[in-house]
């Protein structure tokens, strides 16, 4: 049998597994490289990074090429020593490599790593640190195009090094991300977040595909767009003031766009936050006083397609990130929040 690379997992949360997930048709957009709907951070966020044991030589490689991803991503990295910290990076060696998925992580027992590297080099940090991002894996891409000799990918990967059940091997290579899951359509060859596979492994790539150590273009491309984080170098993230029992109108107005709203809570109460219109939209809700925190999300729990949000909420500012539910889609709306008592 064949040794087979070394590869990462995706770390799914229990509620995460078999999620049903409302189909639409896949729209013909431009933009490679994939990440799943509803895992990015809001845009402008400080990440706070802390290592849990490794060399002092393992830190440094991290320190050094983790942040190529902000030279595009418009967010920040900060490593620090605080427990509270949202990624905290481990280097367990008998743990393989794996992170769990932007905004997953926030869902993570403090004393828990939500990162880990197995391994230690440019290609595998770049990886990683791609999935907490939010990006998933290229080779998932629906529109990737690889036809797989199953067969011959499980009974590989049950072998050194990664020793994967047959269902592991689906759920990290062979099974592609549903066209309502993703952001970006495309195939990219050369993105970080495509592993090296062997030409047997398949029955259309006889040259297989090749593990990248650098981010790609389009890497850079995805990350900056309207899709995940823009704004880099521009000035920051706009956030718009939303007062309490007014109702304001908002758009999506280009593909992949979200709408952040700041609003204060004067004192300890129940709150309604939900849109209007025929836009079918998705709410997330983070604070108090914290972009990373989320608290709550809808889908359709208002009128239509409309989401809405009711929550006992207590004192300090909160913000409201407004997206349409189809990543290639636009579309007008009207926001408000209002106290319950």
């Amino acid at each position: 049998m064949a040794k087979a690379p070394h590869l990462c997992f995706d770390k799914v949360l229990p509620w995460n597994v078999n999620r049903p997930h409302r189909m639409r048709v896949a729209g013909t957009g431009r933009v490679s490289a994939i990440s799943p709907v509803g895992k990015q951070w809001v845009n402008g966020s400080k990440l706070r990074i802390r290592f849990m044991g490794g060399t002092a030589n393992d830190r440094k490689l991290v320190k050094k090429h983790a942040p190529q991803w902000i030279d595009f991503a418009n967010l920040d990295f900060e490593f620090t020593d605080d427990p509270t910290a949202e990624i905290r990076v481990s280097f367990d060696r008998n743990d393989g490599a794996w992170s769990y998925v932007g905004l997953d992580n926030k869902n993570i027992p403090l004393h828990a790593a939500t990162l880990n590297l197995g391994w230690v080099d440019k290609g595998v940090i770049l990886h990683e640190f791609g999935h907490m991002l939010g990006l998933g894996h290229e080779h998932q891409n629906p529109e990737g195009g690889i036809v797989w000799d199953e067969d011959e990918v499980i009974r590989t990967l049950a072998g050194p090094p990664n020793y994967w059940s047959p269902e592991q091997t689906r759920h990290n290579v062979l099974r592609k991300y549903a066209a309502d899951q993703i952001h970006g359509t495309q195939f990219d060859k050369s993105s970080v977040m495509l592993y090296e596979f062997p030409g047997s492994w398949t029955h259309n790539l006889p040259e297989g595909t090749k593990g990248n150590d650098d981010l790609s273009v389009t890497d850079q491309d995805f990350v900056a767009s309207a899709k995940m984080y823009p704004g880099r170098g521009s000035g920051g993230v706009e956030t718009i003031e939303l007062p309490v029992f007014e109702a304001m109108s908002g758009s999506i107005a280009q593909a992949g766009e979200e709408d952040l709203f700041t609003f204060k809570v004067e004192r300890t109460g129940n709150f309604v936050i939900e849109t209007s219109g025929g836009t079918d939209l998705y709410l997330s809700l983070f604070g108090p006083g914290n972009s990373t925190d989320l608290i709550a999300e809808d889908d359709d729990g208002g009128f239509g397609r409309n989401p809405r949000i009711e929550k006992v909420l207590s004192s300090g500012t909160y913000f409201a990130r407004v997206r349409h539910y189809d990543p290639n889609a636009t579309g007008s709306y009207e926001i408000q929040v209002v106290a319950r008592g």
